[in-house]
């Protein structure tokens, strides 16, 4: 299952775009967990150029609940709907596998609140969305 945001492909990762997705975390230490990545398997990457410009996985904890993470676009390719098409691609992904609860702890709740994600709680940075 691919996605083109032209010319640039969404598809899901290969161990061979791990480096790249590292490297790509690596750019917001303050922003993002560095220390315990998910699985490659659980990552979408975009690819413009041979290079991971985005990524984002889908962690699954239990037959109902999964987390957003990792969700980050390179700055120069920010602001092109990029971070949208990795994030519909996690949620096609849940819904395939009948996951209806979809958690990410977050700074960039705007984003998240348009589309469809809620606080939790009250909580600033957990949104959650029932599926």
């Amino acid at each position: 299952m691919s996605h083109p945001i032209f010319p640039m492909i969404i598809r899901s990762a290969t161990t061979k775009d791990y480096s790249g997705i590292k490297k790509l975390i690596g750019q917001y230490p303050t922003k993002l967990l560095q220390s315990s990545l998910p699985k490659v398997r659980d990552f979408f990457v975009v690819i413009e150029a041979g290079e991971v410009v985005g990524c984002c996985a889908l962690e699954v904890y239990s037959k109902r609940l999964g987390e957003i993470r990792s969700l980050v676009v390179r700055k120069d390719f920010q602001k092109r709907g990029v971070a949208t098409a990795m994030l519909y691609m996690c949620l096609a992904r849940a819904r395939k596998q009948k996951i209806y609860e979809i958690l990410s702890i977050t700074g960039a709740v705007k984003f998240f609140k348009k589309h469809g994600f809620k606080t939790f709680n009250k909580e600033k940075y957990a949104m959650l969305k029932i599926m």
